[in-house]
């Protein structure tokens, strides 16, 4: 369903994105994870087409060229600045984006009806977004870029700065887009989301891939090994092993086990192996 090819997009001496190629399955919720500065914004800015690539191919649902207004009907854009007018209602910015478009008539009514549950704001829909909290706005700038029916799905950031309810309110509709069929990129900072939500996932940084393949392939190859913290017979036990069932077995067969901790390697630990610790602030 996505295509990408060799993408290279520079500013000036920086390399922003560095001859990434992915594809993205057709039905599959794809995420895209890095640090400060790694490329992925910029990424879906070139795959919507907003910006022009230096170099490369971008292939939507078999279409070249995102900048065409026909390839861009078939994609929905939820940018991690949001894409608002805050004097606005709602249902205004709803129908505002639908008309953007081509929709009209019954059937932007149906859409917009729609994207207002969807989003857990009927009840809302005629106030101003200026008086809406942040999650309120996060889950309308979601389904801003839904109101027209995609088939793709390019998220940037889209839970930051939310609060819990609104966050599981937004897993929940990704969740039920990807039932859907919709082919879903994400990209987020929340090791959490990406575990939860994707199918398949891809490190970058310096704007290439370091790694792709699902979590739990991820997590085998790059993730290190389960720590067990135990006692045994009253004797302090720390144990490094890619077995820990195994282990956890063994130290039971030994003696009296008594406190029993393991620390299983998770997406973060793949993230820290494969970008390092050091800071980003930019």
């Amino acid at each position: 369903m996505i295509l990408i090819e060799g993408l290279r997009k520079s500013y000036g001496a920086l390399k922003a994105v560095d001859g990434l190629s992915v594809e993205v399955r057709p039905g599959e919720t794809f995420g895209l994870l890095g640090p400060n500065g790694a490329g992925k914004t910029t990424t879906l800015h070139c795959v919507v087409g907003a910006l022009s690539p230096d170099a490369g191919r971008i292939v939507i649902a078999g279409e070249t060229d995102p900048s065409r207004p026909s390839v861009r009907s078939r994609i929905g854009a939820a940018p991690q600045a949001l894409a608002l007018y805050p004097e606005l209602s709602a249902e205004e910015n709803l129908r505002f984006f639908g008309r953007l478009y081509g929709l009209g008539g019954a059937r932007l009514r149906e859409r917009v009806a729609w994207a207002l549950e969807f989003a857990g704001l009927t009840e809302r829909r005629r106030d101003r977004v200026a008086v809406y909290s942040g999650g309120m706005q996060r889950r309308l700038n979601l389904a801003c870029a839904v109101v027209h029916d995609p088939a793709v799905l390019l998220l940037d950031e889209p839970t930051v700065g939310v609060d819990p309810q609104s966050r599981t309110r937004i897993f929940e509709s990704i969740d039920a887009l990807r039932r859907e069929g919709r082919t879903v990129m994400y990209t987020t900072h929340y090791m959490e989301e990406a575990q939860r939500l994707c199918d398949r996932v891809a490190i970058m940084d310096g704007g290439r891939i370091l790694a792709l393949d699902t979590v739990d392939a991820l997590i085998t190859r790059h993730g290190g090994p389960s720590v067990i913290d135990a006692e045994v017979d009253g004797r302090a036990v720390r144990i490094e092993t890619s077995s820990p069932n195994e282990e956890v077995a063994k130290l039971a067969s030994a003696g009296r086990l008594g406190r029993l901790r393991v620390d299983r390697p998770d997406l973060e630990a793949v993230f820290l192996a494969l970008t390092g610790r050091t800071l980003r602030d930019e």
